[in-house]
Order: structure tokens, then C-alpha cells, then sequence
């Protein structure tokens, strides 16, 4: 069984940083991608930053130069740095992972529980 639980959420200031970090249990036979979504009140859920298991990394352009995404795929985590954080940031952040429990299955995403983030102006 999968899980993914992330933690690292909290209140913070306006200008402030946080780290959200993912941990997911299971074994896979291969990781393709982990990254963060979010979600705020009344909007759809959208994606902040995606990490590759070659190494690259993409983030919706309203966290481009603030947030910095890294996976570690020997413990499979993901991070999240988030600096410079502005109230629109706040929102529920979901982690999640796309990859395979094994050889022959087919790629599937997994999500966590999510975790609040709120910046106070």
C-alpha cells in the first residue's frame, strides 16, 4: 500500500519561508516524478512544482525564483522551499508521485492528505 504524508505547513508572514516535505511508503519498481500541487478556497487545484527522476524541475510561473522543489528518490521525499511567500501562496499543498509498483505495471499518480499553508499579510 501507498502513503504519502506530508508535514511542514503552518502560519507564517508575508516575506517568510517555509519547507513542506513529502514522504512516501511503498516499494516501487520506479519513481517518474514527484511534485506539489495546491488548492485554495474556491479555486481549482493547480500544480506549484514538478521534479523528474532526470533531474528536472518545473514550476507554475507565480512561484518561479520563490520555491525550489527537490526530490530524494533513494528515500522517496519530496521538498518544497518556499521563500519570499506572499498571501496568495496560501492554500492546501498536495504532494504527490507518479511511478510504478512494478516492471510490468502501468504508471500510476498517488496523492497525499495535503497540508495547509497560510501567509498572513
Amino acid at each position: 500500500q501507498v502513503q504519502l504524508v506530508e508535514s511542514g505547513g503552518g502560519l507564517v508572514q508575508a516575506g517568510g519561508s517555509l519547507t513542506l516535505s513529502c514522504a512516501a511508503s511503498g516499494t516501487f519498481f520506479s519513481i517518474d516524478a514527484m511534485g506539489w500541487y495546491r488548492q485554495a478556497p474556491g479555486k481549482e487545484r493547480g500544480v506549484v512544482a514538478t521534479g523528474t527522476n532526470g533531474g528536472s524541475a518545473t514550476y507554475a510561473d507565480s512561484v518561479l525564483g520563490r520555491f525550489t522543489i527537490s526530490l530524494d528518490l533513494i528515500k522517496n521525499m519530496v521538498y518544497l522551499q518556499m521563500n519570499s511567500l506572499k498571501p496568495e501562496d496560501t492554500a492546501v499543498y498536495y504532494c504527490y508521485l507518479l511511478g510504478k509498483r512494478r516492471s510490468y505495471s502501468a504508471a500510476t499518480d498517488y496523492w497525499g492528505q495535503g497540508t495547509q499553508v497560510t501567509v498572513s499579510s
